[in-house]
């Protein structure tokens, strides 16, 4: 995995400030792979929270929030959350080869 221990942790608690103590957040993609040379940061984070306007706001935060802590990055969010209709595939992998932070 390609993210420093800070990395790792500044990700945890941004997802848990802004989604709630009990969500999750597994990173999959390029950062996974040791050998691999740059890449965004892919997170697949699992939420209990249930109102649409609520996630979108709690997104916008963790955004500013890892910006604040990573430095300008690109991190792209699939965001989990029980009342979620349809979930495209990369949903599946994303749960399949995600490394759990």
């Amino acid at each position: 995995m390609r993210l420093s221990h800070y990395q790792r942790q500044a990700i945890v608690s941004a997802v848990k400030a802004c989604f709630g103590p009990r969500a999750q957040v597994k990173l999959f993609g390029s950062r996974t792979d040791d050998e691999a040379k740059g890449g965004d940061i892919d997170l697949l984070i699992t939420t209990d929270m249930h109102e649409l306007q609520d996630i979108i706001q709690a997104e916008l935060r963790c955004q500013m929030k890892l910006q604040q802590a990573l430095g300008e990055q690109k991190i792209d969010m699939l965001i989990d959350y029980p009342s979620r209709g349809t979930h495209p595939p990369i949903f599946s992998i994303a749960e399949q080869s995600g490394v759990p932070l």
